[in-house]
């Protein structure tokens, strides 16, 4: 596919982010700017039907609100998609969304083409069109937050592979016959340093100390987050340090695997965990560099990604500026 660069659209598009939790729709310029956006909660238990019928009037609403020219419409969704036909796969995030074809309603709705791309490739794009990614012509989004997940931009290119499954980042294995992950292997990346599992490895620590700082910031152990545990880090705890420093340690050894394999300009880190970048960047950065050859080392950047709250929406706008792919309806 040839990429068109994004000035050569200088109209707005409507982007639209479909979440587990909530849908969100804005009007962006061809420049990245967000315009105007509105939010509501998913209620996922309304099903695809009823949950597209809102989505469409709060585009509506959205349109008439700004009075923005808009030339086509992009759509960010968790995955598994099928992007060339414009179906949504049963994402485990939206129950009852199987092989529904979401392409040819929003298009049948609104009357405006539309791009649809899975949530972690567009949020990659946001950061290279618009964000940290700027300048680059190879680089790497990896986003951690509940999972871990990620885009590959190689030569100015969204790769996709071919099943468009590329980027499934959190499932590099870290660790040999390690801990048992969803995806039904073990070892995996994000069994180690998700949120979900940060969480999880910090409950079963603080079980077996119960007189640390992390186990006693909550009331029960259940109650136990991954800001609890940086809370603590924070705080001094030397329990909180042990699991900080394994969860470093999985990072970059996954990260070091993405710079051998990819030979990034710039791996851009996104998601909930980002926030924290005093505690995570530095520590990472020299862990990688350890870890890696030492020709690519010296050559990649890696950094906080610029957008946290509104990457959804601004992912779905890049994919909408982009030259559109071929939708089969």
């Amino acid at each position: 596919m040839t990429t068109l660069p994004l000035e050569a659209n200088p109209r707005h598009v409507l982007a639209i982010d479909i979440g587990g939790t909530k849908l969100a729709a804005g009007i962006v310029t061809a420049t990245g700017e967000l315009l105007d956006t509105v939010r509501t909660p998913t209620f996922v238990e309304q099903g695809p039907d009823r949950i597209v019928e809102r989505l469409l009037d709060l585009s509506r609403t959205l349109l008439q609100r700004s009075r923005a020219s808009v030339s086509r419409v992009g759509i960010g969704c968790g995955g598994p998609l099928d992007t060339r036909r414009g179906l949504i796969q049963n994402p485990p995030n939206l129950p009852g969304w199987i092989e529904y074809p979401l392409v040819r309603r929003i298009q049948a709705g609104l009357g405006l083409p539309v791009s649809l791309e899975n949530d972690a490739n567009a949020a990659a794009l946001a950061e290279y069109h618009f964000g940290a990614g700027q300048g680059t012509r190879h680089m790497v989004y990896l986003t951690i937050s509940t999972g871990i997940g990620g885009g590959l931009i190689l030569d100015g290119e969204l790769y996709r592979g071919k099943h468009g499954n590329a980027g499934e980042l959190g499932h590099i294995q870290v660790r040999y016959d390690g801990r048992p992950c969803n995806c039904g292997g073990r070892g995996c990346l994000e069994g180690y340093a998700s949120g979900t599992n940060i969480a999880r490895r910090a409950r079963e620590l603080a079980a077996h100390h119960p007189e640390s700082l992390l186990a006693r910031l909550v009331p029960s152990l259940e109650d136990i987050q991954a800001q609890t545990v940086l809370a603590a880090l924070q705080a001094g705890d030397p329990v909180a340090h042990a699991l900080w420093d394994e969860t470093l340690d999985m990072l970059a050894a996954g990260v070091a695997s993405i710079v051998h394999a990819f030979d990034p300009e710039r791996v851009v880190i996104g998601g909930g965990i980002s926030n924290f970048a005093d505690l995570l960047f530095p520590p990472l950065r020299e862990r990688v560099a350890r870890r890696s050859m030492p020709a690519l080392a010296d050559s990649v950047d890696i950094c906080p990604a610029a957008f946290a709250e509104n990457v959804g929406i601004l992912g779905a706008a890049a994919v909408a500026l982009r030259e559109p792919m071929e939708v089969s309806l």
